[in-house]
């Protein structure tokens, strides 16, 4: 049996993009920041998993230099590497749909830094077809600070808050009971067929619940309206061949659900990998299992929350031995993450980064650097020993050809072992 577990730990970048200046984002580095902070307060970060699988080399090959207070593994269970991207954006749809085997060629569409921030049309537009009196926000902005700016003034007067940010997004936060959930889908709906002019990679609904703006709170309710791939991805390889794509999380938002035959939403780190548990149950041979652990980003990477986001990366690898001794065998784990969003960088924007590549059940040794996300995409179609033909389209290169060739016995399950 061959199967895939491709988790994508959002925004966890390891530095060293080398086009990093050309995005304002040289010396960007998530990973390095993280554990600088911890080793100021004297307690080093601690992720003892993820260092077995080549965490700590894999930065240091992105970056030169070693996490402070990671030291080099002396004994790695995994291969490891790490990957840099080509697409134009730092965007989550470019980071995924690479590493699904297509890079982004084209420049999404950005909105202004300006207030207003939404062109006067589609703005009267959407007022007039969905019988608005107004709109709220209008601008670049915090999620959380703009239901906590305007969330009171949308309950009393019923106005939408429209807000974007440095990503190619039009998002809209609404009251789930006072407003309604559906009455928001809806709404995001009309305004997906109105940004697509503009070339806007994602709309997205952004639901909260709360009294007041001391208690406003996003649910888990969230969903994204994007753009579908304009060609195949490995997820419609994979579906094409005759087997089923399991996306955790907002995986199937990112990709507009092409490509994914079983859908599972969960909410939250921990709850995600418990669906990714629950799918390694269900998951047959030569099917993906494709998750994506939102909160990095979302909750801490955005917000600017270094010790916060230092405790869910350390919370998750003490969740990493769950998942890896749920591993059978000839299935395949790696670990990755779609762009950077450094926790002590300026502004609250994704930042343009290498990631980590870290895989389990492929023995030991490194994959180096790879010049594309998608490489990932091309490894796991030649692992799953997808259809030559239906693999023509994906971009990247196979880095697990050679070692298939050389050790086949490499492809076995790691026993994730317990805490020491």
């Amino acid at each position: 049996m061959r199967r895939v577990i491709l988790i994508i730990l959002d925004s966890f970048g390891i530095g060293g993009a080398p086009d990093a200046a050309a995005f304002g984002d040289a010396g960007a580095n998530t990973l390095g920041t993280i554990a600088g902070a911890c080793m100021r307060n004297q307690k080093p970060l601690y992720l003892p998993h993820l260092a077995a699988l080549g965490l700590a080399e894999a930065a240091q090959l992105a970056c030169g230099s070693l996490p402070a207070g990671l030291p080099a593994h002396t004994s790695l269970s995994g291969l490891w590497g790490a990957a840099s991207e080509i697409s134009e954006g730092k965007d989550t749809p470019s980071g995924h749909w690479e590493i699904a085997g297509l890079p982004v060629p084209f420049a999404w569409g950005y909105f202004p830094k300006t207030i207003p921030a939404f062109p006067d049309e589609l703005i009267a537009t959407i007022t007039t077809q969905q019988n608005f009196s107004g709109i709220l926000g209008n601008c670049h902005a915090s999620g959380t600070q703009i239901i906590a700016d305007f969330g009171e003034e949308h309950i009393r007067t019923g106005k939408p808050i429209l807000y974007t940010s440095s990503d190619s997004v039009l998002q809209v936060a609404a009251h789930e009971q006072h407003f309604g959930l559906q009455r928001l889908y809806d709404l995001c709906a009309a305004l997906r067929l109105l940004a697509d002019p503009l070339n806007i990679g994602r709309v997205i609904a952004r639901p909260f619940i709360g009294d007041s703006s001391s208690n406003f709170e996003r649910t888990g309710n969230r969903r994204d309206y994007a753009v579908p791939p304009p060609q195949p991805t490995l997820l419609n390889v994979v579906e094409a061949s005759g087997h089923d794509v399991f996306g955790v999380g907002k995986i199937s938002d990112i990709f507009a659900g092409s490509g994914i035959t079983k859908l599972r939403k969960a909410h939250g780190n921990a709850a995600l990998v418990d669906a990714t548990l629950a799918c390694m149950d269900e998951a047959k041979d030569g099917d993906l299992i494709f998750t994506n652990l939102v909160d990095f980003d979302m909750l801490y990477g955005h917000r600017r929350d270094i010790a916060g986001y230092a405790a869910a990366l350390e919370a998750f690898d003490k969740r990493l031995p769950e998942l890896l001794a749920k591993m059978q065998t000839g299935d395949l784990m790696i670990l990755t993450a779609d762009h950077g969003c450094d926790p002590g960088w300026p502004g609250s924007d994704h930042t343009r980064e290498c990631v980590p590549v870290l895989i389990a059940g492929a023995g030991s040794g490194t994959i180096g650097m790879r010049h594309s996300f998608a490489d990932i995409g091309k490894s796991i179609a030649g692992y799953l020993g997808l259809d030559a033909s239906l693999c023509e389209t994906l971009h990247g290169e196979d880095f697990l050809m050679h070692i298939k060739h050389v050790n086949t016995a490499a492809f076995l399950p790691m026993n994730g072992g317990s805490d020491a």
